[in-house]
């Protein structure tokens, strides 16, 4: 049975307002302040709740109606028991309290990544069960400066994983649920709640029932491929096996069976698409009566079972909008706050997904668009002037069938490429570069090196001394003679950072991609120092374990291609540095000494600047300092 009680319109402060939307449908169930209707004024809009839960029953406005304080906007049947079923389900306090005797559970989150935000997660190390020692690796991130790990800041048992490959994390991002040790209790917590729930537990003991195992959270992605399908009718699998394999842009990952059981029938092939919440197969399990979680579902089923998929984990960042296709419906369900928001960023609301309760859109719907927007480049020219956005107006790549004009192959991008990308667009696009070409003569240096290594190797150091570390030396001194370049600008683009320490970014090519770590201190190092920290880095990048802090807090950054060759290149400026040194091929040339030429050993060097910061006098002068520190490296102790 219920009351049919009815919805008036409150105290809007208006004569009359206009509904410009109706939120709800006849039979919808509705909380207490879900939204009903939309109205307008001359001054705002704002949203109408409903003042109590229930299911509709009636609409009795339209919209474009004209309506007042006491208006009758709905009826709403309540349910004259609604309350009673709240306390049912009070068993489940249970679980919780069910904590180990001795242990405490605490919360591991994505810690200092440089101020990196929606970083990718490549790799998941552990499992839930699992036991970690203090340091192990728990996830693997990836920047588009480098890989590392986040690891466990204490030694313990892996109880939740709230992460899977694919996602993107920040600092702060919930990454696993870890029981430590702790102080012990002589009271233990489980039994308090659990003699009632003793019975039912017992009475679902060896039954057997079919569940649906369908897609996890799988960061937000949608129409993912399936690239292979691991079980068949029949196959006996355990928890964690896994069931289909999926790829995204970013990684390819399992869809794992969350109970042991049989497969009773398979409904993906390879080639399909799915998204979070298809259904992957049936899944005939037993339960049992070590699980006491499990029987209360079975005892209220018809009640929890609607209950159960309204709390999925949410996605650490909130899927774009545009990665998925929209289906044009006429109507935009959002609040007015909302609307407020997308006037204030320029955004069509009906080119946002909407992630609320009935695809109703919130406010971090519409930041996610924008975000996403304004970090992609903007490839059409019609796109950017109608939105007025004063974007790059270009025109789209045209397309062609290159399989016209001859065999091809169509190869994807690594994850390096994909990531760096649209950093190394936006310095391109956002940072007016220019290029000082110049000289050195470093012919006196490559003697001095080469007997410096001749030593070193008597000696037994372990190291070579490379032209790159006298390089570092010039630009530390150029840097201090020119502070203007050891600067960046300030965030609001009003100001200059000065800074008062010389660390030197120093691009190297890994297996992986490029990455830049950072020697610090480059001016309070000698030769010998700077040689074994160049190593190790080396070593590290390789092999992939340079971690955030490694690649933080450059000034200035230097891409050599010596050992490569070529003449002379254009580097992009490595921001918020405002200057990069690219260092080419020495080569042996003439040179004229004032009665003959000379055979020297010239180094190309491509000074790139940030136009806005440096000017061109400035520059030559920069690149001339360097050249002839280079050229005579007694200057430095001047």
């Amino acid at each position: 049975m219920s009351d049919i009680k009815d919805v008036l319109v409150p105290d809007l402060g208006e004569d009359s307002v206009e509904v410009i939307e109706i939120c709800v449908a006849v039979g919808d169930n509705v909380d207490a302040e879900d939204s009903i209707i939309t109205v307008e004024s001359d001054k705002a809009s704002m949203d109408i709740p409903a003042p109590f839960a229930g299911s509709i029953a009636e609409i009795c406005v339209a919209v474009g109606d004209k309506i007042s304080e006491g208006t009758l906007l709905a009826k709403i049947g309540v349910a004259a028991s609604a309350a009673a079923p709240a306390a049912a389900p009070a068993p489940a306090a249970a679980p919780v309290a069910a904590a180990p005797v001795g242990e405490s559970v605490i919360e591991v989150t994505v810690p200092d990544i440089g101020g990196d935000e929606n970083v990718d997660v490549i790799e998941i190390l552990v499992a839930v069960g699992d036991t970690v020692e203090v340091e192990d690796g728990l996830v693997t991130l990836e920047t588009d400066k480098a890989s590392m790990d986040v690891p466990s800041p204490q030694a313990g048992v892996i109880k939740a994983m709230h992460l899977s490959a694919g996602d993107k994390v920040s600092e702060g991002s919930l990454v696993v649920t870890l029981a430590v040790a702790g102080a012990a209790s002589d009271v233990p917590a489980a039994p308090v709640a659990a003699p009632e729930a003793a019975p039912a537990t017992a009475s679902a003991a060896a039954s057997v029932s079919v569940i649906e195992v369908t897609v996890p959270d799988i960061g937000g992605d949608e129409n993912v491929d399936v690239i292979d399908v691991l079980v068949a009718p029949g196959d006996v699998v355990e928890a964690e096996d896994g069931l289909i394999t999926l790829e995204t842009d970013k990684a390819s990952m399992d869809v794992p069976a969350p109970e042991a059981g049989i497969v009773k029938e398979v409904h993906i092939k390879v080639g399909d698409k799915v998204s979070q919440g298809s259904l992957v197969v049936h899944l005939e399990v037993t339960s049992s009566a070590s699980v006491p979680v499990e029987a209360a579902p079975v005892a209220s089923a018809p009640v929890a079972a609607p209950v159960a998929p309204a709390a999925p984990k949410a996605p650490p960042v909130p899927h774009h909008p545009s990665a998925a296709p929209i289906q044009p419906t006429g109507k935009v369900h959002a609040s007015p706050s909302v609307r407020r928001v997308a006037r204030e960023f320029g955004v069509d609301l009906t080119q946002v997904n909407g992630t609320g309760s009935k695809s109703r859109i919130t406010k971090e719907d519409v930041q996610s668009y924008v975000k996403y927007e304004l970090s992609r480049p903007k490839a059409n020219a019609a796109t950017a002037i109608a939105a007025g956005n004063g974007g790059l107006q270009v025109l789209a790549a045209p397309k062609v069938d290159f399989s016209k004009f001859g065999e091809i192959e169509e190869k994807p991008l690594s994850r390096i490429q994909k990531i760096s990308g649209p950093t190394l667009h936006r310095n391109w696009v956002t940072i007016p570069h220019v290029t000082q070409f110049d000289e050195a003569d470093i012919t006196d240096m490559e003697s001095f090196r080469k007997a410096q290594n001749v030593v070193a190797e008597k000696r037994k150091l372990g190291f070579k001394i490379s032209p790159l570390v006298f390089i570092m030396k010039a630009v530390a001194d150029a840097l201090k003679a020119y502070p203007t370049f050891n600067s960046s600008l300030s965030a609001d683009g009003e100001s200059l950072i000065l800074k008062k320490y010389f660390h030197i970014g120093i691009a190297v090519d890994t297996p992986n991609g490029l990455v830049v770590p950072v020697v610090r201190d480059v001016d309070q190092k000698g030769i010998h120092a700077l040689s074994q920290e160049i190593m190790e880095i080396s070593v590290k990048a390789r092999d992939g374990k340079l971690k955030a802090a490694d690649m933080q807090g450059s000034c200035f950054t230097i891409s050599s291609l010596g050992g490569i060759g070529g003449t002379a290149f254009t580097p992009i400026v490595n921001a918020p540095d405002v200057a990069i040194l690219g260092v080419s091929k020495s080569e042996i040339k003439p040179k004229w000494n004032g009665k003959d030429f000379d055979p020297r050993l010239m180094l190309p060097l491509s000074l790139s600047y940030d136009h806005r910061v440096i000017d061109g006098a400035l520059a030559a002068r920069f690149a001339v300092h360097v050249k002839d520190v280079l050229g005579d490296l007694r200057q430095i102790i001047l």
